[in-house]
């Protein structure tokens, strides 16, 4: 059976490792290639974008790809958004793969918004002028802090950020995971006041979360863009081995009994 996994986490790698040790599998990953050095799965990889719905259509119709797992970034909405399009329109089994969101513990002072722009005006009220502020939004997202010249910027990414630039800023390029060690010396180092993040999940990052609440730091989180409606999401990696495992079986198991395999 013809499996295309959606990567770009570690969740992806994963479920890609675990499933290529099956026999009767043909796995294939896919990677968007906004990455520069991406850590690459086992198995058949592919890099670089579709084209849209239309062009993943093509793709799974010319390779015959029998089950798609989108375990993209759970801010890759745009990727699952034509995932879901495209194998509905096939008839293709598609399982979201999801890493549960970060959830605020005793001590935490999180401020949750829906976006970026939303997050630089929360930084405004809650960031004095003068002071420093960690962001870790990746490549995107950045532009949104642009036109505030009143408060210096440490922009921590694996690559460059797109688009424009706030103009008092600090560059750090680095990669996960974090040690909470690790967190404490850049916090220390830059006299962050208010950090700024998405709600990836996971273990990697989760370190800066504990140093803020340590510190008693203020954290603007960026909600998750909602899942399609009617998409079939699991949040570990047993779960979709199990229902990818299913499908090799018979078409029944797109309905797989899983607990953690759910529509929301």
């Amino acid at each position: 059976m013809r499996v295309l996994v959606l990567g770009g986490t570690g969740e992806g790698r994963a479920l890609a490792t675990r499933l290529a040790r099956e026999p009767g599998l043909e796995v294939t990953t896919s990677l968007a290639g906004r990455v520069a050095d991406p850590r690459r799965p086992p198995g058949d990889v592919r890099s670089g974008g579709f084209g849209g719905v239309d062009g993943l259509a093509a793709y799974l119709t010319h390779r015959r790809v029998e089950a798609v797992v989108d375990a993209t970034h759970p801010f890759a909405s745009r990727m699952t958004g034509n995932a879901v399009a495209a194998c509905g329109r096939l008839g293709v089994p598609l399982l979201v793969l999801r890493r549960p969101g970060w959830v605020a513990a005793e001590g935490d002072d999180w401020w949750r918004v829906p976006d970026a722009v939303s997050a630089a005006s929360a930084v405004t009220r809650l960031a004095p002028e003068g002071t420093t502020v960690l962001l870790t939004l990746g490549r995107g997202g950045v532009a949104a802090f642009a036109g505030d010249d009143a408060r210096h910027y440490v922009i921590r990414s694996v690559d460059p950020p797109d688009g424009a630039l706030p103009p008092r800023r600090t560059l750090l390029a680095a990669r996960g995971p974090f040690t909470p060690d690790a967190e404490r010396a850049v916090f220390r180092e830059h006299a962050v006041a208010v950090l700024v993040t998405k709600d990836s999940g996971g273990d990697a990052t989760a370190a800066k979360l504990i140093t803020a609440r340590d510190a008693g730091l203020a954290v603007v989180m960026i909600d998750r863009p909602p899942l399609p409606e009617g998409a079939r999401v699991t949040r570990s990696v047993a779960g979709a081995v199990a229902w990818v495992l299913g499908r090799s079986t018979g078409p029944s198991a797109s309905d797989s009994p899983e607990r953690d395999i759910a529509r929301p």
